[in-house]
């Protein structure tokens, strides 16, 4: 992963194309809520501007599916960004043909310009070639900073980067493969991976990747019933991924064969209905019929603070329950605290889990926090990214 990055490129007086994620969300009022990822961005879009370059930022917001729709136009990331940066952010309405130059003809050195919504064009999605062409004719220099998309072959990251005889990626993207690449290549031991969330097929793949890595796999979320139920324990009405039970059980199989010891939930925390302010208990193991796991129990959670405590490497993707009902965050909250107060390199992925981990105001506490959920999982299978594939190697 030796990629060449965006200090390495002479940009003064250059117009350059960052293709960045500021896929946020937005409320009734187009107002952005939630402004994480265009701060993650800001190291890159900074050293440009102060370098001299005149900046093109490319992003996508939401699933338009190549239709200009008002409620998913960029302009009130420029607003936003603007405020963060301190500077006027020109803002390029969307027009049918992509190379259209007006405004970006009028930037000056350290001006900032932000495109419409990428995906209004069809051709975005589709990776196609002569519309790649004409965005990369627009600049003459290309950086990728949007790990989130990396996973993608989109025209806006890999199709223009072919256009280009240095293609770059940004700070962003330069953390994320130095911290998800040391998982892969070199992690401090013991290695710890949690992984949650409902769905086996999300996951299996990174589990077994990571298998001869990790020291230690936890297991919690809705897909820990899957697993409990292939080893013959009573789930009750828990959550099952019924389609994927041969895949549990093949996993279970290659974590014997590598003498390694996958974790599972020793208690739980369930409820008789999918809500709030159920009927709730606490049991061992075994979950009775009338009752869904909601949470894992409190036995569970100083298993999983102590195998975390031992560690030298943390890595966190996917809640250990529905931490979004009050009655069922201890799990969730509690690893997250765990991961804050560990003497370790604790990396966190994916979307619920950053959320929890923002909820309770720790996120500075955490080594890195991963800004792209699929692309970090992708990278932790053992998938090589389209994104991050094209860009230049260090000469």
């Amino acid at each position: 992963m030796n990629k060449l990055t965006v200090e390495n490129l002479d940009v003064f007086g250059k117009t350059v194309m960052v293709r960045v994620d500021f896929n946020v969300p937005l409320n009734e009022n187009q107002q952005v809520t939630d402004d994480t990822r265009i701060v993650a961005s800001l190291p890159t879009i900074r050293f440009l501007l102060e370098n001299g370059a005149r900046l093109i930022l490319v992003s996508h917001l939401g699933r338009p599916k190549g239709n200009p729709k008002p409620e998913l136009s960029l302009e009130p990331v420029a607003v936003r960004l603007s405020e963060l940066l301190g500077k006027p952010v020109v803002f390029k309405p969307f027009s049918k043909e992509i190379n259209t130059v007006s405004p970006i003809d009028e930037l000056k050195n350290g001006d900032c310009l932000l495109m419409e919504n990428i995906r209004f064009y069809p051709e975005e999605e589709q990776n196609d070639e002569q519309f790649s062409k004409s965005l990369a004719s627009l600049a003459d220099k290309f950086v990728n900073d949007a790990f989130g998309t990396a996973h993608r072959a989109h025209a806006s990251n890999v199709g223009v980067a072919r256009h280009f005889s240095d293609a770059a990626c940004g700070f962003l993207i330069k953390k994320e493969l130095e911290y998800l690449g040391s998982l892969i290549l070199q992690p401090k031991n013991p290695f710890c991976a949690i992984l949650g969330g409902a769905k086996v097929k999300d996951k299996i793949k990174v589990i077994a990747n990571l298998l001869d890595k990790t020291d230690h796999i936890l297991v919690g979320g809705g897909m820990a019933y899957s697993f409990l139920k292939v080893l013959g324990h009573k789930i009750g009405n828990s959550i099952l991924d019924a389609d994927h039970l041969n895949l549990v059980d093949a996993i279970l199989k290659k974590a014997s064969d590598c003498n390694k010891q996958i974790h599972l939930p020793v208690d739980h925390i369930v409820a008789d209905e999918f809500k709030n302010d159920a009927t709730i208990q606490t049991v061992d193991t075994d979950i009775p019929n009338g009752f869904m796991g909601m949470d894992i129990g409190p036995k569970t959670i100083n298993k999983f603070l102590e195998i975390i405590n031992q560690s030298a490497t943390v890595f966190w993707n996917g809640p250990m329950g529905v931490f979004e009902m009050s009655s069922f965050q201890e799990g969730t909250f509690s690893i997250a605290h765990g991961l804050a107060k560990a003497n370790a390199v604790t990396v966190v992925g994916g979307g619920d889990s950053v959320a929890a981990v923002n909820k309770i105001n720790i996120a500075d506490q955490i080594t890195h926090i991963s800004t792209g959920g699929g692309a970090s999982l992708e990278l932790l299978e053992g998938k090589s990214l389209p994104g991050i594939d094209i860009l230049s190697e260090v000469k």
